[in-house]
């Protein structure tokens, strides 16, 4: 069996031979069972020299094959990138920052011969800060209770995927992508194991604030409608409340005649619904943009160089 290895990389020139090293280790590993690998590595436009760094492996070691954007197209582009050039039966996808254990990958590859089209890690939050446990609970919580697929706390990207969930993953020609919730929606049988966080190999990672709670976005929109319909149920209860507030006030003012006091209760009652018509058209606004870029139909990246077929690159 031929075993893919999808590695996105970005500005990992620090760390990127010391992860092909351990994946090295583990392929030779594999050999005498009968498991042949390849490497395909996706530079996601790193600003560093990780280009470099990947044709310098490419040059040693003929079972490399990379390919680098023309630009930083995030991390769900390079994911697909991968996908598109790999050619293994069965495909790991993992980071290249040595956070995603390679010493895993022969479990991975016990578990996949059970049958399973997709084993998942499952990282553990040993470590984690309190706060960011709390955190990832309540956002898994909340978004489990929204979109159409389930996430799974801890579950990332880091698993082993059989030729037909890649086939799938790949056709799937969606602009904005979730891959998390996309391996999910596919369905297969699967199976879980978890395994303990582990430390960046060298280098600083690039993940922010701003970028982790934009991926969050991302995971809640991508696969309901529910917000959409949250905004309708929102306006209907708000529609009751003022016709109920309309009504005491009438009554009121019929049985007590008309009273000049109640101006701050209209200031915060004006205030609170205009609040909520904004954050309602930043909903409708999220989905529209959505849109927007789907209809567009550009490709998900553009490539700068490769090793490989360029034939691949061309798909839209």
């Amino acid at each position: 069996m031929l075993i893919s290895i999808v590695a996105p990389c970005y500005n990992e020139e620090d760390v990127i031979g010391l992860f092909h090293d351990q994946v090295q280790r583990v392929a030779d590993q594999l050999l005498p069972l009968g498991h042949d690998m390849e490497f395909v590595y996706v530079d996601d436009g790193s600003r560093d020299r990780t280009l470099a760094a990947l044709e310098r492996l490419a040059a040693r070691d003929p079972r490399v094959r990379y390919v680098s954007f023309s630009r930083n197209f995030g991390k769900e582009a390079a994911l697909l990138a991968g996908l598109r050039h790999a050619s293994g039966d069965s495909v790991v996808v993992m980071d290249s920052d040595l956070q995603h254990p390679p010493e895993l990958i022969p479990r991975m590859v016990e578990l996949r011969e059970d049958g399973h089209d997709q084993v998942i890690a499952r990282r553990t939050r040993t470590g984690d800060r309190m706060t960011r446990t709390l955190t990832a609970r309540l956002y898994y919580r909340l978004v489990n209770r929204l979109v159409d697929v389930e996430l799974v706390d801890g579950v990332g990207d880091f698993r082993m995927l059989s030729r037909r969930v890649v086939d799938a993953i790949v056709d799937l020609s969606e602009y904005n992508r979730f891959s998390k919730g996309l391996f999910a929606w596919v369905g297969y049988p699967s199976t879980t194991f978890e395994y303990e966080n582990a430390a960046r190999g060298a280098g600083r990672g690039s993940w922010s604030l701003r970028g982790l709670l934009n991926y969050g976005i991302d995971g809640l929109l991508s696969f309901n409608n529910r917000p959409l319909r949250a905004a309708l149920h929102l306006g209907t209860v708000l529609l009751t409340i003022a016709g109920l507030y309309t009504a005491w006030i009438v009554g009121a003012a019929l049985v007590n005649g008309v009273q000049t006091p109640g101006y701050v209760t209209i200031i915060t009652a004006v205030t609170g619904v205009a609040g909520v018509q904004m954050i309602m058209l930043g909903v409708i606004g999220e989905y529209t943009g959505r849109i927007y870029y789907e209809v567009k139909r550009r490709p998900h990246f553009l490539v700068k160089a490769t090793n490989v077929d360029r034939a691949k690159d061309l798909i839209p």
